[in-house]
């Protein structure tokens, strides 16, 4: 009942992110309303980020419909997507969710044939970044992901689905699992082949002094 007290004497504003989730997850009205007014320009800001390089000429009521698809995502499944948010990972709370966003619009111009089936690796959204690093940091981890790109090249259909689940869209084990009918097992072992392989090659590249991918680091 203190707790309680306490919550309900506070502004919503002064919350932590710990705090606002932990309201979320309870179905909370105040907190709903707070994570809307703190989190709404960042997902319009991370949509826009993503349809202004692949469909500059989207309708404004294109990306309300890719908002409106973000927060069902949030609410879908007992809030599966913020129930998953583990902030140990070092990870923010606004991050997360701009890596929804992304993803949810990337969702959406596949849907409507406007982006490659897989966008290879260039359109990767750093979850420690809230979409707003400089042009200059956005070139240079370009030019980063496209010599990462080549190395993809020879990668089979399944690997080059599970690089895009795994290391763009930010997916869990068990996503995986279930996105490509595989056991979690094949799952853990994929993941450490294929980040084997990576790591190989970029530090072939590293040690000829390939200097924009030498100091890419593969999670």
């Amino acid at each position: 009942m203190a707790l309680l007290a306490t919550r309900a004497s506070r502004n919503p504003a002064d919350w932590s992110d710990r705090e606002l989730l932990r309201w979320v997850l309870r179905n909370d009205a105040r907190a709903w309303n707070e994570l809307i007014r703190r989190y709404r320009p960042l997902i319009y800001r991370c949509i826009t980020k993503v349809t202004l390089k692949y469909a500059p000429s989207l309708s404004s009521a294109d990306l309300d419909e890719i908002y409106a698809d973000v927060m069902m995502q949030l609410v879908r499944e007992d809030m599966h997507k913020l129930r998953i948010y583990n902030p140990a990972r070092g990870t923010k709370l606004g991050s997360w969710i701009g890596m929804i966003s992304v993803n949810a619009a990337y969702d959406f111009l596949r849907s409507a044939g406007r982006r490659p089936l897989l966008d290879k690796v260039d359109g990767i959204l750093d979850p420690h970044e809230e979409c707003d690093r400089t042009p200059l940091d956005q070139l240079i981890e370009k030019e980063r992901w496209e010599h990462l790109n080549t190395l993809l090249s020879d990668f089979t259909d399944k690997d080059r689905t599970f690089v895009e689940l795994y290391y763009q869209r930010g997916m869990e084990a068990d996503e995986i699992a279930v996105e490509m009918q595989i056991s979690l097992k094949t799952v853990y072992s994929k993941k450490h082949k294929i980040r084997a392989h990576l790591v190989r090659c970029l530090q072939g590249l590293a040690s000829a002094g390939d200097s924009p991918i030498a100091d890419l680091a593969v999670a």
